[in-house]
């Protein structure tokens, strides 16, 4: 295989396809040997750097991916359950009211496992991203990193790009969710410190989940459910919309919010954590099974 990689810098590609302006499947093939196939996803998390047809033949072993703590992407998606569960947690003592109540927890303390899920996320993203700040340059032989990079710069990268734009959310995330602990008594306040950061973020998270979800489907949109890549992308977009929606009904305004609006935003929270939730337990089987390339 070694000798193949250095070949690389003279084989054609015979393919290259993806949302314009970015590459995300490319195709090489030797004479009278087998095809390689590049994916933007799996070079950039490590999944699957060279791809041939003898690894379709591999048997996956999908108890294994439970527990594989040698790996980066385990850590990924079990940290992000982990923020996700939380959120959920928090929506669903903030809608049951009786059930805070018997947990001795009340508004304040809610906020806090809000902001408490908020720091699995940031963590994970940060992984996410030095990942892909740190995968080297596909196809040349010499692309192995020398010098790590803590957060890189690849905006050309659509992979990076995604990654990038959620750290920042999740930054945001993070500021939106330690102020709610301790909200401003006026709406103008509350507004800037808790409603604009979840906003802001929330479009980022959109913006990242839109990009890893077209860099997985080479085009703007496709349906491919049972590819696991695919699932993993769409269940964490459908959070990120999610979390979109329940910023949109956040917003507080001069007059009393109503009810209808803020328990409208908590459950677009608990949707969006779900979906994170269910996109994050995906990454641990996607680590193991073979790609549908």
């Amino acid at each position: 295989m070694e000798d193949r990689i250095k070949e690389f810098d003279r084989i054609p590609c015979l393919e290259a396809i993806g949302p314009w302006p970015f590459t995300t499947r490319r195709v090489y093939s030797w004479a009278n040997g087998p095809r390689i196939v590049w994916h933007s996803r799996y070079h950039r998390k490590g999944l699957l750097r060279y791809y041939d047809e003898e690894t379709t033949r591999r048997r996956p072993n999908l108890l294994s991916c439970l527990w594989m703590p040698r790996e980066l992407n385990w850590w990924i998606g079990v940290i992000f359950a982990l923020g996700a569960s939380l959120f959920a947690l928090a929506s669903v003592l903030t809608l049951s009211p009786a059930l805070a109540h018997w947990w001795l927890l009340n508004s304040t303390a809610i906020s806090a496992i809000y902001f408490a899920g908020s720091i699995p996320f940031t963590t994970a993203a940060y992984l996410q991203l030095y990942q892909a700040a740190n995968a080297g340059d596909f196809p040349r032989a010499d692309s192995a990193v020398s010098r790590r990079a803590y957060f890189g710069w690849k905006p050309h990268e659509i992979g990076w790009l995604s990654a990038a734009l959620q750290f920042a959310g999740t930054i945001l995330f993070n500021i939106n969710t330690f102020d709610a602990m301790s909200p401003s008594p006026n709406w103008l306040g509350q507004d800037l410190a808790i409603w604009a950061p979840n906003l802001i973020g929330s479009i980022l998270f959109l913006a990242s989940g839109y990009l890893a979800f077209i860099e997985t489907c080479h085009a703007y949109w496709a349906w491919n459910p049972g590819n696991i890549s695919w699932d993993v992308v769409f269940a964490n977009l459908f959070g990120c919309a999610g979390f979109m929606a329940s910023a949109w009904f956040a917003v507080v305004s001069p007059q009393q919010s109503s009810i209808e609006a803020i328990t409208l935003s908590v459950i677009f929270t608990l949707l969006g954590a779900i979906g994170f939730f269910v996109g994050a337990l995906l990454m641990l089987p996607e680590a193991v099974l073979p790609p549908k390339l």
